[in-house]
């Protein structure tokens, strides 16, 4: 007998509690979608930069879809970790606005929050932003983040978008 699927309201506090943590937790594959990426540090004061390494040594699978290309404090500590260079699978798409984190294609985060110190990082409370957001094992939810999230990272809707020219791979 399977367990039955949860979904629950993410208030603003738990997005660095839950959603954050969850990750460590991760066994083949996460995958994160963000419009905003930016240099955020977990709240013991570990770049997440660095457990992404950590994921990606174990095996795990992270691929990251963004909007825009990240300021120079995320770059500086991208490079401190060379395996993020040789093992990380990116992609820059800048209509993506979605804000998705899926842990082992069984649960997703969908919400507000932005890759960033004020979205989920380990800001102080009184300059976090106001986020709210679902965390699912609910598996039509879950299916519905992974399609997606799957169907942008497959390319789909490239041919036909009109923004070509300021994704990573140009125009045709």
């Amino acid at each position: 007998m399977s367990a039955k699927p949860q979904t629950r309201y993410i208030s603003n506090e738990e997005h660095y509690m839950e959603v954050l943590r969850r990750m460590e937790r991760v066994k083949r594959e996460l995958w994160i979608g963000t419009a905003d990426l930016k240099d955020v540090y977990m709240q013991n004061g570990t770049p997440l930069l660095g457990l992404l390494a950590k994921l990606l040594k174990r095996g795990v699978n992270v691929r990251l879809i963004h909007a825009k290309e990240p300021g120079e404090n995320f770059r500086e500590d991208f490079d401190r970790y060379p395996i993020l260079i040789k093992s990380l699978e990116r992609m820059l798409c800048p209509r993506v606005h979605f804000k998705l984190i899926i842990y082992d294609l069984t649960t997703a985060y969908i919400g507000s929050a932005n890759f960033t110190g004020a979205g989920l990082g380990a800001k102080g409370a009184k300059r976090r932003n106001f986020e709210a957001g679902v965390l699912t094992s609910d598996p039509a939810l879950v299916q519905a983040a992974v399609e997606q999230f799957d169907t942008l990272w497959m390319g789909a809707p490239c041919r036909n978008c009109a923004r070509k020219a300021y994704c990573a791979d140009g125009a045709d």
